[in-house]
């Protein structure tokens, strides 16, 4: 999001003095919202290119600079205010006059925390929402993970469902016949399962562009009758594209991994808690999909429970810290957790990638057996500096951390 800043000022205040005010509100702003705040000088350019504009109101005395500018101005007005310089009373002064006109505007003022989460609040409203499809529906056994309250996730984090058939899918799937270069991928598998994964991928990609989705889930284990192969190939290359793919219909897990995307703008691997160690603080996670893009290497081999079309074997960097992440489907909490990658696994009764973790503490460790919000769970690269703007964003939306 971007957020454009005009502010008035009255004359008789100090010039440095106003900037190193403002430009210490802006940052705050930024780090509690992870928005792009850009001050405009020239009122003409005020609206140029941007998703809410507000006017900063610096000190006492600004009624009249509010007022021959005006006309540059459009309704709803929004003022932005300090607790200082007496910036308050000045914009309770314009916006009577506005309210006056029968014209309508807001005041923004109080903690930093509560003005970003006016401001994502605004943003979410007047902004078009981001929309994620969910094709066929949830899997039979994601009995905690089959829905979520569409008005709570419109209102909060301004994302919209689509409900999208597996008929659609299949039928999309049907109308491709394309042949698959060899060279598309750093790996080899038998060309024909090659192809009709690729095929899934074109398919999907279709209803992407048609619905305009930012990302999709998908009743995966359908296609293993219907089509004779699997979704796993499709998503990972959907996520190396800033696409969300996600499996079984999970939505709480394809809500995680949008915002994962959207905060921090990175790819996550959805997968299965398949092994707790409480003496040495680890636990494995399993998936059959990941994007390419999070591998140091990979390879193809068979879905790992119906051993059919194309799983993703997946190495994933061991030197790098990772994050374990999920929301719950309530929308009002969420799981984060710290942990290195001590080894990539290979063993024969697990899904295809498979790594084994070490996280930092044994109440992480406790929190699988006693408050999961979920089977799947997302990983991440991070590092410490960088998530705290998931966590900030988060808070500022009410959501809760439920581990220490």
């Amino acid at each position: 999001m971007k957020i454009n800043i005009y502010a008035i000022k009255s004359s008789l205040h100090d010039e440095e003095y106003i900037r190193s005010e403002r430009e210490k509100l802006l940052l705050s702003l930024k780090d509690l919202t992870n928005y792009v705040f850009n001050y405009v000088e020239d009122v003409t350019k005020f609206y140029n290119d941007a998703d809410l504009s507000l006017i900063l109101i610096e000190s006492g005395g600004s009624e009249n600079e509010f007022l021959k500018n005006f006309k540059y101005f459009k309704a709803p007005y929004r003022f932005l205010t300090y607790s200082h310089n007496n910036s308050l009373p000045a914009a309770l002064e314009i916006l009577t006059y506005l309210q006056n006109n029968s014209l309508k505007g807001e005041i923004l003022h109080g903690e930093n925390d509560y003005i970003a989460k006016r401001i994502i609040e605004i943003c979410n409203n007047e902004t078009k929402p981001s929309y994620l499809g969910v094709i066929g529906k949830p899997s039979d056994w994601l009995i905690s993970s089959s829905s979520v309250d569409n008005k709570i996730l419109k209102d909060k984090f301004n994302i919209e469902l689509v409900n999208i058939s597996t008929k659609e899918l299949i039928d999309e799937y049907k109308k491709h016949n394309e042949d698959l270069a060899p060279e598309l991928f750093n790996a080899t598998f038998d060309y024909e399962e090659l192809k009709k994964a690729y095929h899934i991928y074109l398919a999907l990609r279709n209803l992407v562009n048609k619905y305009s989705l930012k990302g999709l889930t998908i009743r995966c284990f359908d296609l293993l009758d219907t089509v004779k192969s699997t979704s796993c190939l499709a998503l990972a290359l959907l996520n190396d594209e800033g696409i969300i793919g996600g499996c079984e219909g999970d939505i709480g897990a394809l809500i995680s991994m949008f915002l994962i995307r959207k905060i921090l703008h990175k790819p996550s691997f959805m997968a299965n808690p398949s092994y707790l160690n409480f003496k040495n603080n680890e636990l494995v996670l399993a998936h059959c999909t990941i994007p390419l893009k999070m591998t140091t290497s990979y390879k193809f081999n068979t879905h790992f429970e119906s051993n059919i079309g194309i799983g993703i074997k997946g190495e994933l960097d061991t030197s790098k810290t990772i994050y374990i992440f999920r929301i719950s489907s309530l929308l009002d909490s969420y799981v984060l957790l710290k942990g290195n990658i001590e080894e990539n696994l290979n063993k024969f009764n697990l899904c295809r990638t498979q790594i084994r973790i070490r996280l930092n503490s044994i109440e992480d460790i406790n929190y699988f057996l006693t408050k999961p919000l979920g089977n799947h769970h997302m990983v991440f690269y991070s590092d410490d500096e960088n998530v705290k703007e998931l966590i900030n964003y988060l808070s500022i939306l009410g959501l809760k951390k439920i581990n220490n």
